[in-house]
């Protein structure tokens, strides 16, 4: 995961960037993210502050061991935030990647447990 010369890889914590868009599966990516966070997986992290340049946050994610980004579909639109900032170094996973369809995928505890697996077993 981690390049020569990264800033991604110098000990810090692991972060977590999800969709929450306004899509059922942006709201499965925003709840598993929560309970990523919740359980100690990582940090649930700003996405904002990366589209705003916001400096402080910015810089922590700089200093991220780990960052797991969580789209909900494919505009890929928290893949495509990171990168956009600088950011190429990180895990990627996509709900409608993992048999969910977004429009006819309800924000179930059993569909929100599915992606907080998948993004525990990514984590490491």
């Amino acid at each position: 995961m981690c390049a020569e010369n990264s800033n991604v890889c110098s000990g810090g914590p692991t972060l977590i960037f999800a969709c929450s868009g306004a899509a059922d599966v942006g709201e499965i990516s925003d709840k598993a993210a929560r309970k990523l966070n919740k359980e100690g997986a990582g940090a649930m992290f700003c996405l904002a502050g990366i589209g705003g340049k916001v400096e402080p946050i910015l810089k922590k994610t700089e200093s991220a061991s780990k960052i797991l980004a969580i789209d909900g579909c494919a505009l890929d639109c928290v893949k495509l935030s990171l990168e956009q900032n600088g950011f190429n170094n990180f895990l990627h996973m996509r709900v409608t990647d993992l048999g969910m369809q977004k429009g006819s995928s309800p924000a179930s505890e059993e569909n929100i447990n599915k992606i907080a697996v998948k993004g525990k077993e990514m984590i490491g």
